[in-house]
């Protein structure tokens, strides 16, 4: 354990589950850790929260990669209350043209049963492309488990026999687009894997190097999609709650306005509320840019190349907005041959209408069909609403963040609402109850982030392994105590709590 006159050993910036990762892993670890997090209460976009007397979660968030990761064992999660629900199938796929659904399982063979009924020609291709991708999905999803270094990456190379490294490298050149097209023929097989795969990401599905985006099929052969019981925020609630029970400290409503140096080294952090708190290690789980050009007082030389490119960093807007309704009757998806699911529903248009969403971000142009991603999360647990009545979530994706005239009074969400009612049975429309949406600029005002984006991983695993931005792949800076985690470290965005555990990985080596 450290010792020393600081007023605790490591300070993590940012509640969300990321940071909590982090914040649990070093308290555990013996280190007097505190959590200081701006807004009221902890878990970010990982969250949940009450509306109309139902449980809606920020985001739409399966969980997935999170469950590849050792976390829930290691922190003894299910000791603080998380428990998963699968969702069977994974995941409904749709396109607008079509309007028929078919059901991606964790299973191959049951996958590719449910796709023959509605696209029998692509059986074959399916059969090949699950041959070709799983061990890239399974070889990306082990080696994010660890902080990443060449040694790490051949280490996890030799064990799987080398399966998957030749074809990760030739994806991960391509563009997602060109990369389904080797296994497919018809968009509408296809396109729902470049909307959850690029088109979450904010890129069109045929801009180059985004070929790895073409795993997500792949990924849920890999590991079971999930929900936890009690909505998305009970994962940072187990967090926050073994992070607590390891004698971690958590303060809220403390904003931080700055990281401050002596020596070379961090020594402490100030908040909006005035209070300068010392500490030997100082993780910030949250945007970079903020990090390092708004916080970051007194950084020794060796630091000014990274602020320095930092500070003509360019941001990202956001382009994901969110509408959660409380419905009134059940609902029934139209077009899909199997019992009511949970599972996240994903409705494509064409590439080039993806492609023109992408091109319209800058201009504020927003697309005719939308990309949608719904689900019905009370169909699996029926605690998140009161008896008789449901939630729907409702996910719009390329939704320009500098909308012309702003979001207030757009009424674009209503009509969301209505494209996807036309999919639903007889009535949908008018079983909705309340209704309310989260746009990129309540994302940004109410959760802080930077135009309301999350900041995401910009590499893949090939540049983390090399060590290109090494404070976003290695989680260190050159500022001796000051690291990084979240979605903008390695491996990126999504519920998936690999940084804030490589992070805190990372300080306990050092120690």
């Amino acid at each position: 354990m450290i010792r020393g006159t600081t007023d605790y050993d490591a300070i993590v910036i940012g509640a969300g589950h990321n940071g909590l990762t982090c914040a649990a892993y070093l308290a555990r670890h013996g280190l007097r850790t505190l959590m200081l997090e701006a807004r009221k209460s902890v878990g970010g976009t990982a969250a949940s929260e009450t509306f109309d007397g139902a449980t809606v979660n920020i985001c739409n968030c399966d969980h997935l990669t999170f469950r590849t990761t050792p976390i829930a064992d290691e922190l003894e999660l299910a000791s603080h209350g998380l428990s998963y629900i699968d969702m069977v199938p994974s995941q409904i796929n749709g396109d607008w043209d079509s309007r028929r659904f078919w059901g991606l399982h964790h299973d191959i063979e049951e996958t590719i049963d449910s796709l023959a009924k509605v696209h029998p020609s692509a059986a074959d291709g399916y059969r090949r492309y699950a041959r070709d991708a799983v061990p890239v999905a399974r070889l990306i999803s082990s080696a994010a488990n660890n902080p990443p270094t060449r040694g790490s990456l051949l280490g996890h190379v030799i064990r799987r026999g080398g399966r998957g490294v030749a074809r990760m490298i030739r994806f991960s050149r391509m563009s997602a687009v060109d990369v389904m097209r080797r296994y497919f023929d018809d968009e509408a097989v296809y396109g729902p894997a470049l909307a959850t795969g690029p088109v979450v990401w904010g890129l069109s599905p045929d801009a180059p190097g985004t070929g790895l985006g073409a795993l997500t099929y792949a990924m849920k052969h890999v590991a079971h999609v999930g929900r936890p019981v009690g909505g998305s925020g009970a994962l940072p609630a187990a967090i926050l709650s073994s992070f607590l029970r390891a004698g971690g400290t958590l303060m809220c409503d403390a904003a931080v306005v700055s990281i401050n140096c002596e020596g070379g080294t961090v020594g402490s952090v100030t908040t909006a509320n005035g209070d300068t708190i010392t500490s030997r290690f100082i993780v910030s789980a949250a945007d970079p840019q903020r990090t390092f050009v708004q916080w970051l007082r007194g950084a020794p030389s060796s630091a000014t190349g990274l602020v320095n490119k930092w500070r003509s960093h360019g941001t990202q807007p956001g382009y994901e907005s969110k509408l959660d309704a409380v419905l009134t009757s059940d609902p029934v998806l139209q077009g899909f041959d199997g019992p009511p699911s949970a599972a996240t529903i994903v409705i494509s248009p064409s590439i080039s209408e993806m492609k023109n969403g992408a091109d319209g971000l800058a201009s504020g142009t927003v697309m005719e069909r939308m990309v949608l991603l719904a689900n019905i999360p009370t169909l699996a647990d029926a605690t998140l609403a009161p008896a008789g009545n449901h939630v729907l979530s409702l996910e719009a994706l390329f939704t320009p963040y500098a909308l012309p005239g702003g979001w207030p009074h757009s009424g674009l969400p209503e009509k969301w609402l209505t494209q996807f009612s036309s999919f639903m049975q007889d009535g949908f429309r008018e079983s909705v109850r309340a209704h309310r949406t989260m746009t990129p600029d309540l994302y940004e005002s109410e959760f802080h982030l930077p135009m309301g984006h999350a900041t995401s991983f910009p590499g893949g695993p090939l540049s983390a392994f090399l060590g290109r931005d090494p404070e976003l792949s290695r989680y260190e800076t050159p500022i001796e105590g000051l690291y990084l985690c979240g979605a903008a470290t390695f491996p990126g965005a999504g519920v998936w709590g690999a940084s804030g555990r490589n992070a805190a990985l990372t300080i306990i080596k050092r120690l």
